[in-house]
C-alpha cells in the first residue's frame, strides 16, 4: 500500500470509531421527562377522568384511555434545554423546590416550578407560557402532578376572532 492509500484507511478507520458526544442539560429535561412519564402511564394502562372547558362551556369523559403523547406533548414542548438558551433562565432552589424563570421576555416559557419529594422525585411541577406578537397573544398555565392530575389552562386572544379560553384536566384512575 503506498502512503497516500495508508493514512485514506487510517483517518477512515478512525472516523468509524468516533461517537456522537451528547450535549449536557443546563436545566431540567422536560422532554425526557414526559418521555419516561408517557412510557410509564402507557405501560400501567392509566385512566383519567376528563374534563374539557371552552369558553366556560364543560364536557366531562369517566375512565378514558387518552393518547399520552397528545396529551403531555404541550409539557414536552416547554422543554428549555436548547444550545442558544443556557444563559436564558435564572435557577433558584429553595427546599425541595427549582425553578427556572425566563430572563428575555421574548422567550415562550416564561416560568418552570418543580418541588420534588424527600426521596429526590417530582411530585409537582408546573410551567407558564407565554406567546404575543402583533396578531395573537396567548398563556398557558401547565400543572402536573404524577399519579394524580395534568392541567392545562389556556387563554387565547386572536386579532379579529376574539378571545377564548380552555382547561383541560386529567384526574389519574
Amino acid at each position: 500500500m503506498t502512503g497516500k492509500r495508508l493514512i485514506f484507511v487510517f483517518f477512515i478507520l478512525a472516523s468509524c470509531g468516533r461517537t456522537e458526544t451528547v450535549p449536557e442539560r443546563k436545566y431540567l429535561d422536560l422532554k425526557g421527562f414526559f418521555t419516561e412519564e408517557v412510557n410509564h402511564l402507557k405501560k400501567l394502562k392509566i385512566k383519567v377522568n376528563k374534563t374539557v372547558s371552552r369558553n366556560g362551556i364543560s364536557e366531562s369523559k369517566v375512565n378514558i384511555s387518552p393518547d399520552w403523547d397528545t396529551e403531555l406533548s404541550l409539557f414536552s414542548e416547554s422543554d428549555i434545554n436548547k444550545p442558544a438558551w443556557s444563559n436564558s433562565y435564572v435557577v433558584r432552589n429553595k427546599g425541595g423546590s427549582t425553578s427556572y424563570t425566563a430572563v428575555d421576555s421574548k422567550l415562550r416559557t416564561r416560568s418552570i416550578l418543580i418541588r420534588k419529594n424527600k426521596n429526590g422525585r417530582i411530585d409537582r411541577l408546573s410551567i407558564v407560557n407565554r406567546t404575543k406578537n402583533h396578531l395573537y397573544s396567548s398563556s398557558e398555565e401547565l400543572l402536573y402532578i404524577p399519579d394524580s392530575l395534568y392541567q392545562i389552562i389556556k387563554k387565547q386572544d386572536v386579532l379579529f376572532l376574539g378571545n377564548n379560553s380552555y382547561k383541560i384536566s386529567g384526574f389519574f384512575n
